[in-house]
């Protein structure tokens, strides 16, 4: 079968310091996104097994954690080619034509993506993601790994709010992480996600008419 394969980071542990520690990256990628990667496998097996078995009595939660271990995988491969060093700054071209259009400004975006990242209730993710119904930007809660995202949203920049993301080094003031990460967020990559998120098509019928 298939195996899930956890990628290398695409950096140095420390490239991102000051603003996220070389510590936090090498516990974050070697033994978080490391242990999803682990968790998606193990589950893939036991869903073979049980096919195998023609045992289908635990197939609901296993599929339920294969959501969650695949979807942990997903973002946080994301994550680690959203931010980069020497980077930072703002968007341009047609990424920063977009949020303008749809946030008002760069600055209203910013502290709308914060903000959803600052309220999450327990574990989760804040993200940017591109609607291929009405063909816009918008932001969410991701919870956990894989709920409240609107269905067919496309993830262009993902922000982790788990705690292990930042704990190690801004302790409780998870605030100041997530106005640190502003310095490390790699347009070119959102960019091209933007771009290639643009050729989608749900094929809908009696898609939503943006004025």
């Amino acid at each position: 079968m298939t195996k899930y394969n956890l990628p290398d980071l695409p950096y140095d542990y420390g490239a991102l310091e000051p603003h996220i520690s070389g510590a936090i990256m090498q516990l974050h990628h070697d033994k978080h996104h490391k242990a999803y990667v682990e968790g998606a496998n193990r589950t893939m097996d036991q869903l073979h097994e049980a096919r195998t078995r023609e045992d289908f009595s635990q197939v609901g939660a296993l599929s339920h954690a294969l959501a969650f271990h695949i979807s942990g995988h997903v973002l946080h491969s994301l994550f680690w080619q959203n931010l980069g060093p020497q980077a930072g700054g703002r968007p341009t071209g047609a990424l920063a034509q977009a949020i303008d259009r749809d946030f008002g400004n760069f600055e209203h975006f910013r502290k709308q993506l914060t903000q959803v990242a600052t309220t999450i209730m327990g574990s989760g993710w804040a993200a940017l993601v591109f609607d291929p119904v009405t063909k816009r930007l918008g932001t969410t809660q991701i919870h956990d790994h894989q709920s409240e995202i609107t269905q067919g949203g496309v993830p262009l920049l993902v922000l982790d709010a788990w705690e292990h993301a930042y704990y190690l080094q801004y302790k409780n003031e998870k605030a100041k992480f997530f106005d640190a990460v502003w310095n490390v967020w790699n347009w070119n990559d959102v960019a091209r996600r933007f771009e290639a998120a643009q050729k989608l098509d749900l094929a809908l019928e009696g898609k939503v008419t943006v004025p």
